[in-house]
């Protein structure tokens, strides 16, 4: 057995970011969002941030199966591959705040962003611009900042497209499935490039591929349109929970 495998298998913390990784799973299923949102804020809380963030890129591929092909079946695609692409871009500069900023700050950002996300929700406030090309370039943009510095990604595409008038439930979900996924995938080669990836990350991930795509797969299978209140309502008050777990106040 590889020497890290080894250690990352006899981390005692494993189990519990497994666990971590299956909640985070089921509430992207269904709500098509929030999996970050989730994940970061807890499993910064016995891994360091670029380990937590390497780990769930990698864990992310479980979507490509469980979750992308039915969102981009209905998801704005054009619209959203826009996004991603901006993200892809602005991502190496919250890379490099995440290189050089200390762990602690980074996790009180992670646990604040996650609370202010879910405080704009809860307040009903959404991005107040409009759906037009430099609007959606430049939510992708501010994406990539705070997915390369937090590994949440998901905050400023959230509010836009919970915002958007007249979309369809499965439209929005769609448009935020297909961003969240592809746009997660591209951290760990962009953590790679800048020096912050290592070997028991990888496997940290590897073995996340199956509680998180288990999570994917059974929240996927549970959602229904008629239902997407009830869903976003468990998923807020799981993010609210993250989120007060996360905070430095607790150390």
């Amino acid at each position: 057995m590889p020497e890290a495998l080894a250690a990352v298998l006899s981390d005692p913390g494993l189990p519990f970011v497994c666990a971590v990784s299956l909640v985070a799973g089921l509430v992207y299923g269904f709500a098509g969002f929030g999996s970050a949102l989730i994940f970061m804020p807890l499993a910064t809380l016995v891994l360091t941030p670029p380990v937590a963030m390497a780990a769930f890129s990698l864990s992310a591929l479980a979507s490509l199966v469980t979750v992308l092909p039915g969102a981009w079946k209905v998801a704005e695609r054009r619209a959203a591959m826009g996004m991603v692409a901006a993200c892809v871009l602005f991502t190496p500069l919250g890379v490099l705040v995440l290189r050089f900023a200390p762990p602690e700050a980074i996790r009180a950002a992670i646990g604040a962003l996650t609370l202010l996300t879910l405080g704009a929700l809860l307040a009903g406030w959404r991005v107040p611009v409009g759906a037009g090309l430099r609007a959606r370039l430049g939510i992708g943009a501010l994406a990539g900042v705070t997915g390369g510095s937090t590994g949440l990604n998901g905050p400023p595409v959230i509010l836009f497209n919970l915002g958007t008038e007249g979309q369809p439930v499965p439209v929005t979900r769609g448009n935020l499935a297909v961003f969240l996924t592809l746009s997660s995938l591209t951290f760990l080669p962009q953590l790679w490039l800048q020096g912050l990836v290592s070997v028991e990350a990888v496997w940290m991930g590897l073995l996340l591929l199956v509680p998180y795509g288990v999570g994917t797969g059974i929240g996927t299978w549970l959602f229904r349109p008629d239902r997407a209140g009830f869903y976003r309502g468990f998923a807020y008050a799981l993010i609210g929970a993250a989120g007060l777990a996360a905070l430095p106040v607790w150390s």
